[in-house]
Formats: C-alpha cells, sequence, structure tokens
C-alpha cells in the first residue's frame, strides 16, 4: 500500500510540477486514504486515522480556487489537528523546549502575517495555535513522528504565505514535498510505536 501512495504522491508532485488540475484531482484525495487503510491495516484504528479522514475532506476542499473553499479546508484541517493533538497527547511526553519553541513561532509567525492576512488572520491565528500544539506534542512521540509534525507546520506556514501574499519560488511544490513527507512521517512513526514497544525496543 506504501507504494501505491509513493505513485500517488509522484503524481501529485508532477500535477503541482505542471500545474495539471487533472493530475492534481486524481492523485491528492488519494493520499491520506491509502495511509490510512495501510495504517489501519498495521495498527488499528484511532484518532490518527480519523485525522486522515479530515485530511482527504481538507485536501479536496483545498483543490478548489475559492475563499470560501479555503476557509472550509481549514476548518477540515483543524480537525485533523484535534485528533492528532489527542493521539500525541496520550502516547507521548510532554517536551517543554518543544512547546516553548512552537509557542515563539506561532507568536512570531502571526505577528509578522497577521495584517496582512486580512479576514483570514483571525482563522490563521485558531489554526496555526492547534498545528503548533500539534507539531509541539508529536516531539515527544518518536524522532520520526516529531519530523513529520514539523514538517507539517512547514507546509501550511508556506501556505500561510500565500495568503498573505508572499511567494518564494517553488512554493506550491515545496508545500506538496513537505506535506506528503509529513503524512507519511506521522503515520510510518505511528505505527511503529507498538511494534517497537512488543519487540522490546525503545521507540524510534
Amino acid at each position: 500500500m506504501l507504494m501505491v501512495f509513493a505513485v500517488a504522491a509522484g503524481l501529485e508532485l508532477v500535477g503541482v510540477a505542471l500545474d495539471n488540475a487533472v493530475l492534481q484531482w486524481v492523485a491528492k484525495p488519494l493520499l491520506a486514504p491509502l495511509l490510512a487503510i495501510w495504517l489501519v491495516r498495521r495498527h488499528g484504528f484511532d484518532a490518527v486515522v480519523v485525522a486522515l479522514g479530515f485530511a482527504t475532506a481538507g485536501d479536496v476542499a483545498l483543490l478548489i480556487d475559492d475563499e470560501r473553499a479555503f476557509l472550509v479546508g481549514m476548518v477540515f484541517f483543524l480537525g485533523t489537528q484535534a485528533c492528532l493533538i489527542s493521539a500525541f497527547a496520550r502516547r507521548g511526553r510532554r517536551r517543554r523546549w518543544a512547546l516553548a519553541g512552537y509557542a515563539v513561532l506561532w507568536a512570531t509567525a502571526n505577528a509578522v502575517l497577521g495584517e496582512r492576512l486580512g479576514d483570514l488572520r483571525v482563522p490563521v491565528l485558531v489554526y496555526s495555535l492547534a498545528l503548533s500544539v500539534m507539531a509541539a506534542l508529536a516531539a515527544g512521540v518518536s524522532r520520526r513522528v516529531a519530523a513529520g509534525g514539523a514538517l507539517f507546520l512547514v507546509s501550511d506556514f508556506l501556505i500561510g504565505l500565500g495568503a498573505a501574499e508572499i511567494t518564494v519560488p517553488g512554493q506550491d511544490l515545496l508545500v506538496m514535498v513537505t506535506y506528503i513527507s509529513a503524512l507519511a512521517l506521522i503515520v510510518t512513526g505511528w505505527a511503529r510505536l507498538d511494534r517497537a514497544a512488543n519487540l522490546g525496543k525503545p521507540k524510534s
């Protein structure tokens, strides 16, 4: 199933690079469901699987080039973050350095971008807080999950830059590369937790 996910990811990245809407509509909605199927088979049904369901709905919403669809997508991804926070809070340790660091990043990013976001300022403020909490809690789960949480934040920060009308070279492609990597790292890292416990090895 991970091979199928890799194919879908490759098609999505090609679609973004070529600005091909058809490829993106075919590939992007498959990313989170493929990982969800793999995770259920390896780990069972839990909050992370539900998070992937929200991510699927968010991905579809964000394929629509419209501010209302953007807000709908943000609401779905808020659901993703809420589910991940719930899962990570139960399985991970609190890392004070991570909580402090991500709090500083959250405050700084919103202070810098806030005025440029216009009507999106408050929704982004709320969503980015949940995103930052998720990334901070991910740091206490495992190194792989921590990397996934950090990349999720990077991906959404790039989207935030776009919403603030700030562009960087290859922005759309960078958004998807970091997002796809984030999902893959979180899901595979999460699946490793029980296997490591069953083998009597430390979490990795």
